[in-house]
């Protein structure tokens, strides 16, 4: 059945259309620090880190492109110039000095390129600068625990349940607001120490470029600086059960003000809880 030119043309229009309210409908839902519909990239930097991974993940897209195209180029000339019809008698050519050289060479200086990035990056992840802070996180099944050591902040942190998110205006993104957020001062390097209670958990901020495994009886370490203020959404990222999809992080960067305000009231509240903790422990 043939197609009209109209309908072919009503079609094509509907597709762009379509193309265009999706790209649309993405950039309408996209926010700093969390996924957004229909991304096909890496999420919007928010550390130094992040800002080095997303350069180096660009660098290997175009090198890794030119790669690919120049040997689709060599098939295509392959296929065209040196098919049986073309050339019903084959060369004998076995051997070409200049090409092997550059067949050698040639891969050996594209590894070298990709490897001082490379180890550059790994070290920036790995070599910790000295903390403004410490959080310490444990994974549980299934949710985290956040703890300050400096400042004796401890609680614990729950996905909120579609109801609880309805009463908050903004609406908070589903499965990945919480009830207590990991709060932090902006441009301070922040020290987090990982571990977990029962099974292997993993701690994972996109945005901030950072993930790493929270393993029982073992501390590990990462850390980030967090250069925009707003609200930074990750999610354990190690298989670790039923409910491994409903174990959300939330990183709050906020002003020095109102970081000493958060303390302060936070102090407060742990101080209290023990308080409450010791009289009970004393009644009994």
């Amino acid at each position: 059945m043939k197609m009209s030119r109209g309908r072919i043309g009503r079609l094509v229009f509907s597709l762009v259309f379509a193309a265009i309210a999706i790209s649309a409908s993405g950039v309408a839902f996209a926010g700093l620090g969390q996924p957004s519909p229909w991304e096909i990239k890496l999420q919007d930097s928010a550390s130094p880190v992040m800002d080095n991974i997303i350069w180096f993940h660009n660098f290997l897209l175009w090198l890794i492109t030119g790669i690919t195209l120049f040997v689709l180029a060599l098939l295509v000339i392959v296929v065209v110039r040196f098919n049986a019809k073309a050339n019903p008698i084959p060369s004998r050519t076995t051997h070409n000095t200049l090409i092997e050289v550059a067949w050698t060479i040639v891969p050996v200086l594209i590894l070298v390129a990709v490897a001082v990035p490379s180890f550059r990056l790994l070290f920036q992840q790995l070599d910790i600068p000295k903390a403004d802070l410490t959080i310490k996180a444990t994974g549980n099944q299934w949710n985290w625990s956040f703890s300050y050591p400096d400042d004796k902040i401890d609680f614990t942190s729950i996905m909120l349940t579609d109801e609880e998110r309805a009463k908050i205006t903004p609406t908070p993104p589903r499965l990945l607001a919480v009830d207590n957020e990991v709060v932090v001062p902006v441009d301070k390097v922040v020290r987090v120490q990982t571990t977990a209670n029962d099974v292997i958990h993993s701690f994972a901020i996109p945005s901030f470029g950072i993930k790493i495994d929270a393993i029982p009886g073992r501390l590990n370490e990462t850390w980030f600086k967090a250069t925009k203020q707003g609200k930074f959404y990750g999610q354990c990222s190690e298989l670790c059960g039923k409910d491994h999809a409903f174990m959300p992080i939330v990183i709050s960067v906020v002003s020095d003000e109102e970081y000493a305000a958060w303390k302060k009231k936070q102090v407060a509240a742990t101080a209290a809880k023990s308080s409450l903790a010791s009289a009970g422990a004393a009644a009994q």
